[in-house]
């Protein structure tokens, strides 16, 4: 049986006892673990079938704790914390020896951030170790925004779903890593690409390898629905293509109209990018509900935040 309990005190004895827990942010819910304990780490891998390779991020209450995590801070790491944290930016530094390869997938880096969200600050302040925390949803599925959508996933499989209420910025942190000091983008996030380049100047952008990724989020197939999604130009030319089909359309700002389409979400009728990538996750896990045929999406301005949705939808539909 699983439990969304608000018991902050529960949750802190199944995390001390080698137990997962999914936990809010303001970015996605987050399947936590104690970074210390291997038991807990190989549950969090294993109840989300994903492959060792693959990074995990490890959440810390304060910036004070980065030195125990990471053994080298470049000075512009150390300028995007101070600007950015709390906050949706996951940084990859040279790790610790005390920072075990099972977090890092293997890799002499570890991925590091300071959630700001009041639910997971209060349970890290209370906690004697950070949290290892992917998304809470099965590998290469869509992240989870609520604790209803954790729920659904994995019920009965765990003890309790730590209630946060609704993700504020719906999508994953921004990934930087660095090279010299010289920014680099791992993965489009919550914080847009002009946002941390205010701060550091000009950011190299790597944002994909399948075989042994930098950081979370860089295969090419992830954040899917069930649902074939196509990522298009000109959603109404693809509707009347595909019009014997029962379709499901997810648009920016515009209702596209024709009769072929069963439903419809419209992530910002104000064309706020910031809106609509909060609504990006919560709208694709109501689409996957209707057992459509497809889901077509409409693609973004590549400009700010609309490069993040961009990327998901790219990683949603690719084959």
């Amino acid at each position: 049986m699983t439990l969304i309990t608000n018991d902050i005190e529960a949750v802190k004895k199944e995390l001390m006892n080698d137990g997962i827990v999914p936990i809010p942010t303001e970015t996605v819910y987050g399947l936590a673990g104690n970074i210390y304990s291997e038991i807990a780490l190989k549950k969090i891998f294993n109840l989300k079938e994903r492959p060792f390779f693959n990074p995990l991020i490890v959440h810390i209450k304060s910036i004070s704790e980065l030195p125990g995590i990471a053994s080298e801070i470049p000075e512009n790491a150390l300028k995007l914390a101070n600007a950015f944290w709390p906050g949706p930016l996951t940084l990859i530094l040279k790790k610790q020896p005390t920072i075990s390869n099972i977090v890092t997938g293997g890799k002499p880096t570890v991925a590091v951030r300071i959630p700001n969200h009041p639910v997971a600050l209060a349970l890290l302040n209370i906690l004697d170790f950070p949290l290892a925390a992917p998304s809470a949803n099965p590998f290469k599925s869509i992240s989870p925004t609520s604790s209803a959508h954790v729920f659904n996933y994995f019920k009965g499989q765990i003890p309790y779903v730590l209630e946060g209420g609704l993700c504020e910025n719906g999508v994953e942190s921004t990934i930087i890593g660095f090279e010299n000091n010289m920014p680099i983008l791992y993965r489009y996030g919550s914080i847009s690409i002009e946002e941390i380049e205010e701060v550091v100047g000009k950011v190299k952008l790597i944002t994909h390898n399948d075989i042994a990724p930098d950081a979370p989020g860089m295969l090419a197939k992830h954040y899917a629905p069930k649902t074939p999604t196509f990522l298009v130009d000109n959603v109404l030319e693809f509707v009347k293509l595909h019009s014997e089909k029962k379709i499901g359309c997810l648009t920016f700002q515009h209702k596209v109209k024709d009769n072929a389409i069963f439903v419809q979400k419209i992530l910002s009728s104000t064309g706020n990018l910031a809106e609509a990538t909060a609504n990006l996750y919560a709208a694709l896990h109501e689409l996957d509900t209707y057992n459509l045929d497809i889901i077509i999406a409409e693609k973004f301005p590549e400009i700010g935040l609309g490069k993040t949705i961009n990327d998901r939808l790219e990683r949603a539909t690719n084959k």
